[in-house]
C-alpha cells in the first residue's frame, strides 16, 4: 500500500502545526506537505518551524504523487466539503489514503446552547449548525460511491474538566469563535455571561467538582484502489 511508503504527505488544514512534524517523523522519507486557509495559523505554523503554506481547501487539488492526506478537525469548517472529498479521492493515485476526523457533536447543548442565545442576540450571528458535517453512514456511502475501500467510525471521548465555567472555556476556542469575531470584546464579554448558566445547567458538575463533557468525534479513512 502507498501509506506504508507514501512519496507525498498532505496535511490540509494544519492549523498550527501541530500534527505535521508527527507525520514528518512517521514517515521520513516522504514529501510532507502543511496547508492551512488562515493566514494566522500558517503564521503559527510558520513560528513553530513547520514550513505551511496557504491554501484555502476548496480551491486544493492533490498533486499526482500524493500517497496520503490527513485532514483533521478541519472540514467542519469548509461548507459543501462532502462535495470536495470525491474530487479529491479521483485525483488520488492508486493506492493512495484519505483520512479524515472532524468533530460530531454540533448537536451537543454546548454548541445547540451557543445558537439558541445567538438567535435571541439583537444582531445577528451567523454560526454552523447541525448540517456542518454528515452522520457516520453519509460519509461511509460517500467514500464507497468513490469506488475506495471505507472505514467510519465515531468515538465520544469523556473529557473531565476542571475549574469555573470549565465547559464555557473548552468551547471558547471552537464553537465560540465565530461568536467572538461578529462581537466586539465588551459585547462578546456579554454573551459570555449569559451563556455560562445555560452551560453550567446542562453540564453540572461532579461531587468533586469536576465536569464530565462528551466530545463525540468521526473518523473515515479511504483506501484508493
Amino acid at each position: 500500500m502507498r501509506t506504508v511508503d507514501p512519496r507525498r504527505v498532505v496535511d490540509l488544514g494544519c492549523g498550527p502545526g501541530h500534527l505535521t512534524p508527527v507525520l514528518a517523523a512517521r514517515w521520513p522519507g516522504a514529501v510532507v506537505e502543511a496547508l492551512d486557509a488562515s493566514p494566522d495559523m500558517v503564521e503559527a505554523a510558520r513560528a513553530a518551524g513547520v514550513d505551511a503554506r496557504l491554501q484555502a481547501a476548496e480551491d486544493w487539488t492533490p498533486a499526482p504523487d500524493t500517497d496520503l492526506v490527513v485532514t483533521n478537525a478541519v472540514l467542519q469548517w469548509v461548507p459543501g466539503h462532502a462535495d470536495l472529498i470525491p474530487r479529491w479521492i479521483a485525483a488520488l493515485p492508486a493506492g493512495a489514503t484519505f483520512a479524515m476526523q472532524v468533530p460530531g457533536n454540533f448537536g451537543a447543548p454546548s454548541h445547540a446552547l451557543v445558537r439558541e442565545l445567538a438567535a435571541e442576540w439583537e444582531r445577528p450571528i451567523v454560526l454552523r449548525g447541525e448540517a456542518a458535517v454528515a452522520e457516520p453512514v453519509e460519509y461511509a456511502d460517500l467514500l464507497a460511491a468513490t469506488g475506495a475501500a471505507a472505514d467510519v467510525w465515531e468515538t465520544t471521548y469523556l473529557q473531565r474538566l476542571t475549574g469555573e465555567d470549565p465547559v464555557l472555556r473548552w468551547i471558547s476556542g471552537t464553537a465560540l469563535r465565530p461568536v467572538r469575531d461578529a462581537l466586539g470584546e465588551e459585547e462578546y464579554t456579554r454573551f459570555t455571561e449569559r451563556l455560562a448558566p445555560r452551560l453550567r445547567a446542562a453540564y453540572p458538575a461532579s461531587a468533586d467538582g469536576s465536569t464530565w463533557f462528551p466530545f463525540r468525534r468521526i473518523f473515515a479513512v479511504a483506501r484508493k484502489a
